[in-house]
């Protein structure tokens, strides 16, 4: 087999690292490219150390950029690869724009997509990543699952059932192999850890003013490794926090973070996948549900812009006896292994 996978942003690379290991376990070559959607050391390269993943064999370099701009030179150098290395499979993951751009590229020269992590839906198409999600599973050839709620998302939208492979998180792969390795920087149950990204959390100042007066309101530390599109409009906007601002954190060192907090409140789709494995109470500010299974599962409270409710839902878990962990079918750190062995079978069948 000859496969490329694609990275470009943090996610990636923590959903790509499982992989990448159960493919060298059964001696499985792959070209790895990076877009280079994301630039900056501590959003990119640390990863790639603390996540054991080799040095990327292409780098495309492409950059910020608006979501055209970005989205087309992915695919203008993409294609250039394509069409020299000719894989027999492109393998994309989660919802960004390398994501797409890259799938789009090998569609047009009908080469096979595998996308791990299909069938998330948030049903909220101003978020850019549900446009990605939706346009992406529909021209992938293979589409890995992560519960039945994706499953019955593909199914509604007229994927054929024979398309669907339910593999589980590969997210909860990198954490269960790494869980050891995360340092204990500060006193567990001791702070609130807090991330914000999303345009619409950032983007307007009473929303993001609101956000960290009512965090800030609850009587505990907040730790808060700022994206730095957050931290740029935190200044721009004049707000004054009084939280221990942190740089981007590496993946080991924001599972750390993660692990000790008392409550994390997030914007992140991935934050949310990590706190529920680790028991971490998790409050998400979003107005869409991203991975339902959490919030069934009690781990996760869906507060959307709701300012009431964060401080409520925040005030209750505070004042609670923290629950157990629980225990989602096929999160059980193998999806990678089922991943690696379903495209053997595949590929061989083509």
């Amino acid at each position: 087999m000859r496969l490329s996978i694609v990275v470009g942003t943090r996610p990636n690379f923590i959903k790509v690292a499982p992989i990448i290991k159960a493919l060298n376990e059964k001696s499985i070559g792959f070209t790895l490219v990076h877009t280079g959607q994301h630039y900056d050391y501590k959003m990119s390269k640390v990863f790639f150390k603390d996540l054991e993943i080799p040095e990327p064999d292409i780098h495309l370099g492409v950059g910020s950029g608006t979501h055209a701009e970005q989205t087309g030179q992915i695919m203008i150098e993409f294609e250039k690869i394509l069409i020299e290395s000719q894989p027999d499979l492109v393998l994309v993951v989660g919802d960004v724009n390398s994501t797409l751009a890259t799938a789009l590229a090998a569609i047009k020269l009908h080469i096979p997509i595998a996308h791990v992590e299909a069938g998330v839906r948030s049903n909220d198409k101003r978020m850019p990543e549900e446009v990605n999600r939706l346009l992406t599973d529909h021209i992938s050839t293979y589409l890995f699952t992560t519960s039945s709620y994706d499953d019955d998302n593909l199914l509604k939208e007229g994927i054929p059932k024979r398309d669907i492979y339910r593999v589980g998180n590969v997210m909860v792969d990198s954490l269960l192999s790494n869980i050891d390795k995360v340092p204990s920087l500060l006193t567990p149950q001791s702070y609130i850890l807090l991330t914000l990204h999303r345009p619409g959390n950032v983007d307007n100042r009473y929303m993001l003013d609101s956000i960290l007066s009512t965090v800030g309101s609850l009587g505990i530390p907040v730790i808060f490794p700022a994206h730095p599109r957050t931290l740029k409009n935190i200044k721009e906007f004049r707000l004054t926090p009084d939280f221990n601002l942190l740089s981007p954190q590496g993946y080991l060192d924001f599972l750390g973070l993660e692990k000790n907090a008392r409550i994390v409140i997030t914007d992140s789709g991935g934050v949310q996948v990590e706190t529920t494995i680790l028991g971490v109470p998790c409050l998400t500010l979003l107005d869409s549900p991203l991975w339902p299974i959490t919030h069934e599962q009690g781990t996760n409270v869906l507060v959307g812009s709701d300012m009431v409710k964060l401080k409520d839902s925040a005030l209750h878990i505070l004042n609670s006896i923290p629950d157990s962990k629980p225990v989602i079918e096929l999160w059980d750190g193998k999806a990678s292994e089922r991943i690696v062995d379903l495209l053997i079978i595949l590929l061989q069948s083509e």
